[in-house]
């Protein structure tokens, strides 16, 4: 024993804080063979088609589209997705993320679809087809807006003074803002969903420690045995006749074959630009989207870090974050030009899919942007995967968005925790974040319009999107609070993190940041990461 009483060499020690999450089979640059990457990417893709069938499912049927424009929709969100994918994998954060639908632009697109000015139009798909041309034209306004932000270097700015502390409530309300998509949605059909939600974490959390193997089989497909089995379950009770008197609502959410996306999908479409014709602008759409595309920048910053984490990544240097949204950018442009009816964002689900297989590959995200592609131009066989029961997708993001909630809380480990200008910063940041949206949601729920009313719509949709968001309302309050809160104490660098992240403020610090978000083709030469 060592003089002085010192502690034996089994006494509990810290565990010790870790750039790159360890325990990741692949990490970002990195993958499984081929078969099973393919099976991953196809894993991915299923994933994110729940977003893309709610999105739609709400605001097709607003604009006056039926089940022929809502799965031409579906499909276009679809082809779209793939292309902002490989382009955001190729040359943006070049993270393992699948860009996807946004529910940050649904009040605003709402706003627009049940607009005045289209009250003289009797003709359904005229209706449709104008406020689509609508809202083409606040998404490609709204996406000049992100590109500036992105590519002139200004979110770079932000992220620089960023730090662990700040960043923490940030991911968590990623996750954890989504809990409305989660159970209250899998209760609507409670029969199909909570034996879905119970399949998918028997299936990855248990099963692998109950039959051991070499071959992580259970765990990494626990999504496709789950959808799988819980989906030929729910066809069974369609088929017997268990909804058959049941009320419309249970119908729409059990049954098998409702969706009514089989029948008016087209066998082979491939969606093209100004489809629904020629975009048209109207300023305070255009206010009102890029505040919502402002929302969506937000919420991707929190699912880019999530997903360096689960893809054994360093911490983003501040010139890939902003490179990252600035190619959302030109995602978000290109949902104008096709007219998906949204602009897009980086999936939650899929992030937290990366946790929950521990496979962070950017080989298998792109897989899924391939199987994005294809689906969205032989749309029967992508009607048949989007008509899965949404109870099924909602227990799936029960498991998700938890999943990227978590990579919040494993930010922790960066922080002192025993300092008390950090328990209030997390505290109140994380309570206000939950509290006010929360109270912006009741007050539309119950009187038809926010709590902000002014004469002027678009102001009002601003102050709406805004503060809906919990993680927006979050990062606001804790980057503000982190920055300016005792800023000129000696010990606040240390007790937010700052000091772990430093090193990694420029991209040619560490040596790491080179294997994973080095553009491909030597293209560092002409677009160099500073």
């Amino acid at each position: 024993m060592a003089a002085g009483g010192g502690g034996k060499s089994d006494d509990f020690q810290p565990f010790p804080v870790k750039d790159q999450l360890p325990g990741v089979d692949f990490c970002v640059s990195s993958s499984p063979n081929w078969p099973e990457a393919i099976l991953h990417g196809f894993q991915h893709y299923l994933v994110m088609l729940g977003t893309t069938v709610i999105i739609s499912s709400i605001l097709v049927p607003l604009m006056g589209g039926g089940n022929v424009e809502k799965a031409e929709v579906i499909n276009t969100i679809l082809f779209v997705a793939g292309i902002n994918t490989l382009l955001q994998t190729l040359f943006g954060t070049r993270l393992p993320v699948v860009i996807g639908g946004s529910y940050a632009f649904v009040i605003p697109i709402i706003s627009i679809a049940l607009s005045r000015r289209y009250s003289i139009l009797i003709d359904p798909h005229q209706r449709f087809k104008h406020s689509m041309r609508d809202v083409q034209g606040a998404l490609i306004v709204a996406s000049f807006f992100t590109m500036v932000i992105g590519f002139f270097g200004f979110w770079g700015i932000f992220a620089r003074f960023l730090s662990p502390l700040a960043a923490v409530p940030l991911v968590i309300l990623t996750g954890l803002g989504l809990y409305a998509h989660g159970f209250p949605q899998l209760a609507k059909c409670i029969e199909v969903g909570l034996p879905a939600l119970v399949a998918v974490v028997f299936l990855s959390q248990y099963v692998p420690h109950l039959i051991k193997s070499k071959r992580a089989i259970f765990d990494r497909f626990a999504i496709l045995f789950s959808v799988g089995i819980i989906w030929a379950y729910a066809e069974i009770l369609t088929a017997a006749g268990a909804y058959d008197n049941r009320a419309p609502k249970t119908q729409f959410s059990c049954r098998t074959d409702r969706s009514g996306l089989i029948s008016a999908a087209p066998w082979i479409r491939i969606p093209y630009p100004f489809q629904w014709g020629r975009p048209s602008f109207n300023a305070g759409d255009a206010v009102a989207v890029i505040a919502a595309s402002f929302v969506a920048i937000i919420e991707s910053t929190g699912t880019f870090i999530a997903a360096s984490r689960y893809g054994s990544a360093t911490p983003m240097p501040p010139s890939v974050l902003s490179r990252g949204v600035g190619w959302l950018g030109v995602g978000i442009l290109l949902d104008g030009l096709f007219g998906t009816g949204s602009g897009s964002t980086a999936s939650v689900e899929n992030a937290g899919l990366l946790g929950l297989t521990r496979v962070g590959s950017r080989r298998v995200v792109q897989i899924s942007a391939i199987f994005m592609l294809f689906f969205s131009v032989l749309g029967k066989f992508g009607a048949v995967l989007a008509s899965i029961p949404l109870p099924i997708v909602a227990a799936l993001y029960c498991v998700l968005f938890a999943y990227v909630a978590a990579a919040g809380l494993g930010l922790l480990q960066f922080c002192n925790l025993n300092s008390f200008r950090t328990k209030f910063i997390l505290g109140f940041s994380l309570f206000m974040g939950l509290s006010v949206p929360q109270y912006f949601n009741e007050y539309l729920l119950v009187s038809g319009r926010g709590p902000v009313h002014t004469k002027s719509t678009w102001f009002n949709n601003v102050m709406q999107v805004i503060f809906s968001s919990p993680a927006t309302v979050a990062i606001i309050i804790a980057f503000f609070l982190d920055c300016t809160h005792s800023y000129g104490h000696s010990s606040v660098r240390r007790d937010s993190g700052r000091h772990w992240w430093e090193k990694f403020r420029n991209f040619n610090t560490d040596s790491r940041s080179e294997e994973f978000y080095s553009l491909p083709g030597n293209l560092n030469r002409f677009f160099p990461s500073i």
